[in-house]
């Protein structure tokens, strides 16, 4: 990615008024939004609230019927076509029987920087091998994807986005499946690479996680019910706008999200 291709200074995602509708249902309506750089938000709601044709949007992936999004300042199709959006579905969209490695799954982060032969070049390879070190693959890095763990999955796919030096990671759903060890362990990583300067949007089920991992959240049901500060957004007269139950009343590892 080329940050001088992109707005100096820009948000890394401004969404203003968006509507998205599949055929006569609204799936978005009237979402304004901001995430600063260098930020790790978390993007909270119920089954069908939005939140993955959220993602699709900020990718380019479904058509807004009206509003505006932007991937620091460039239309999202523009910021792909520079490497600088990374997204990482959740496990189900994935066919986990497909014969690529783990280093495939990896080196694919790297295909818009190849050139007209699509051959890695040594840079190539050196960042997949460093993105593999990042998430602890090195010695699966042959494997078949899906011979893995649902933990050791989803740190492949990000490693994808680590060594596409996307500027921004959408990770839809990253938890889902995992172990608490994996979880706390991409926790760490998350807050890292925000540390190094990326920026984070991230679905998760795990509303008691959200003030540890998260430096702000945004709670949608079709529309932006609260966004700023987890402390300011996870209040009980919030949750129940999106939930109909509050914090304390949500058991661990509720599945709120999709």
């Amino acid at each position: 990615m080329s940050l001088r291709q992109l707005t100096p200074g820009a948000d890394a995602i401004d969404v203003s008024s968006l509507r998205v509708s599949y055929d006569d249902v609204t799936a978005l309506e009237h979402v304004s939004v901001r995430v600063r750089a260098r930020t790790i938000c978390g993007l909270i709601g119920v089954n069908g609230s939005g939140k993955s044709t959220l993602f699709k949007a900020l990718m380019g992936l479904v058509q807004a019927t009206s509003g505006t999004v932007r991937i620091f300042g460039a239309a999202p199709k523009d910021a792909r076509k520079l490497n600088a959006v990374s997204y990482v579905p959740q496990a189900e969209d994935v066919d986990w029987t497909f014969p690529v490695s783990v280093r495939d799954v990896v080196m694919m982060g790297r295909y818009g920087s190849l050139g007209p032969s699509r051959r890695p070049r040594p840079a190539d390879r050196a960042a997949v091998a460093a993105a593999l070190e990042r998430v602890g693959l090195v010695d699966l890095q042959h494997r078949q994807i899906g011979e893995l763990s649902g933990g050791q999955r989803k740190r492949a796919f990000v490693a994808r986005g680590i060594a596409q030096d996307a500027g921004l990671l959408l990770l839809d759903e990253p938890f889902a499946g995992v172990d608490k060890a994996s979880e706390a362990g991409l926790t760490s990583l998350f807050k890292d690479l925000r540390d190094e300067g990326k920026t984070i949007l991230v679905s998760t089920h795990d509303l008691a996680g959200i003030p540890q991992l998260c430096d702000e959240a945004i709670l949608l049901h079709q529309r932006v019910l609260a966004h700023g500060r987890p402390e300011t957004v996870l209040t009980n007269e919030n949750l129940a706008l999106a939930f109909g139950t509050a914090l304390s009343d949500v058991p661990e590892g509720h599945h709120g999200d999709r």
